[in-house]
């Protein structure tokens, strides 16, 4: 079978600029330029509205003199309007050479907002498009609010589409400008207007207000259209437009009749540019890019993956330049763990696995965020834990910090059954803490050794609510030993690591 090629259009830099509080700077246009058609390999890109500004001038021209250059001219695109001409010389001087027309494409739009004629706004656009041809421009057409024109005014559209045969028009491209259709509207609509004008070149162009955009891109191009505008991350004005990562994922699996020139596995490294100049946040669980998409939570998922790749799909992050994660918190399961552990290269048996699960499922518990770089740390908690018999145990304690006074501490503490309080003042609410521990110890005539070294670390990569581990180090008489404690809050973590210390005195 012949497979079907299809144009695909990116318009980020253009209309995912409407983005609200979203305005791209000229260089960070040309990155994403660059990026859009040598790496990503998009057919084309809309790039600005013309007469905008002068800085939208000045990134038009940018981005032209490089694609000049590189051989992308033709592929660089920009929304212009019916004007007299106006567009046509912004265009000129800012060295582009193709044309998107805005145009009317239902006649209540044309009526109430133009208060036009169809034969009277036909002419002028044939004058815009004679004029665009005299300099070198090409022209494509967009017909605004087509969808509605063809739910409401159908006959309009079709003597709009007669119109443009006779036309110097490369396209002719329709937008769901207000994101109204449903998927079988998408597919009727389209096919009715290929099957009356099948050599005409058709771009489906699909907003997302519904959440249907990627659905209704998917039955246009069933439909026979002949090319897609998409946005990276779906951004847009509303609630955006047809996302990029998606539907390229939907095309390439589930549409075997359609080729695209489009390189998925560079989907991932776009997305997180787009994120980082527009400061619109991917959500976690956007499909194919979001941060959550290719992580396994629970354990039974990680040992199905375990046993035949059980819970494997087509949708491989391998696919987008991405990995597979699993998930460490209170549903993770030993499966879970012993993945990580297989990636850090690290192993345990089984009594020291338990061990560790159950002391992640307590971080869980506490909707602490425990990452593969955290594990570690807490193999290394839990297994000290281990190495002696817990007599000494810290019940709780108050740690106090004002302006202009002491931080103090109020401690309870078990020793071998028996309860034990003490209030201490300290330089900080640590040495207050060590101050009040003391004063328990020295009622046992227990001499308790000296801190020497205090360190304070998290996992490399992890992000601020990362588990902190505190290292003491400690001397007593001529010997040295340190104790280790984890915990997301600094203080609390060096309190369990004075704790394992207490139990190892009183041993």
């Amino acid at each position: 079978m012949r497979k079907k090629h299809i144009e695909i259009m990116d318009t980020t830099l253009r209309d995912g600029e409407q983005t609200s509080s979203v305005s791209f700077s000229a260089s960070e246009k040309l990155t994403i330029a660059k990026l859009l058609l040598e790496e990503l390999k998009v057919n084309r890109i809309e790039i600005a509205s013309a007469r905008v500004s002068e800085g939208e001038f000045q990134a038009v021209k940018v981005i032209t003199e490089w694609a000049r250059e590189n051989g992308y001219l033709n592929a660089v695109e920009v929304l212009s309007f019916v004007d007299n001409g106006t567009s046509i010389d912004w265009i000129v001087k800012a060295g582009a050479r193709v044309q998107n027309l805005l145009t009317k494409g239902s006649l209540n739009h044309l009526t109430h907002q133009l208060k036009k004629t169809p034969n009277q706004h036909f002419k002028e656009i044939e004058s815009v498009i004679n004029l665009a041809s005299n300099h070198g421009v090409a022209t494509n057409v967009y017909l605004e609010d087509w969808s509605n024109g063809m739910r409401n005014s159908k006959d309009y559209v079709f003597q709009f589409l007669e119109f443009l045969t006779t036309q110097q028009v490369k396209r002719i491209m329709l937008p769901d400008t207000l994101g109204v259709l449903t998927p079988k509207e998408s597919f009727d609509f389209i096919a009715e207007i290929k099957t009356k004008f099948p050599n005409l070149h058709f771009d489906f162009h699909p907003h997302n207000d519904y959440d249907l955009g990627v659905s209704n891109a998917m039955e246009a191009l069933k439909a026979g259209a002949d090319g897609l505008h998409l946005t990276v991350n779906g951004m847009g004005e509303r609630a955006g437009n047809a996302p990029m990562a998606s539907t390229i994922a939907v095309i390439n699996d589930f549409m075997p009749e359609i080729s695209i020139d489009v390189n998925e596995k560079v989907l991932y490294t776009v997305s997180k540019l787009v994120e980082n100049f527009s400061g619109v946040m991917i959500p976690a669980n956007k499909p194919v890019i979001g941060a959550n998409v290719f992580t396994q939570t629970a354990g039974i998922h990680a040992d199905g993956d375990n046993k035949n790749n059980l819970y494997f799909s087509a949708l491989s992050p391998e696919r987008f330049g991405r990995t597979r994660q699993y998930a460490l918190g209170k549903a993770s399961g030993k499966a879970n763990i012993q993945k990580n552990l297989q990636e850090l290269g690290l192993q345990l048996n089984d009594e020291e696995i338990k061990k560790v699960t159950q002391r992640i499922i307590e971080l869980g518990d506490k909707k602490q965020v425990v990452t593969k770089e955290d594990l570690p740390y807490i193999i290394s908690d839990v297994l000290d834990s281990g190495s002696y018999e817990e007599k000494v145990k810290i019940e709780s304690y108050v740690l106090t910090h004002s302006k202009g006074l002491k931080p103090s501490t109020t401690v309870a503490i078990s020793i071998e059954g028996d309860k034990f309080e003490e209030n201490a003042q300290g330089d900080g609410q640590f040495d207050a803490f060590m101050n009040a521990i003391k004063k328990i110890f020295k009622k046992k005539n227990i001499t308790l050794p000296q801190l020497t070294d205090y360190a304070v670390r998290i996992p490399p990569g992890s992000k601020s609510d990362a588990l902190c581990e505190t290292i003491i180090t400690w001397k007593k008489a001529d010997k040295e030993f340190k104790t280790r404690g984890l915990d997301s809050d600094q203080t609390v973590s060096a309190i369990k690591a004075t704790e394992k210390m207490l139990n190892i005195v009183n041993n």
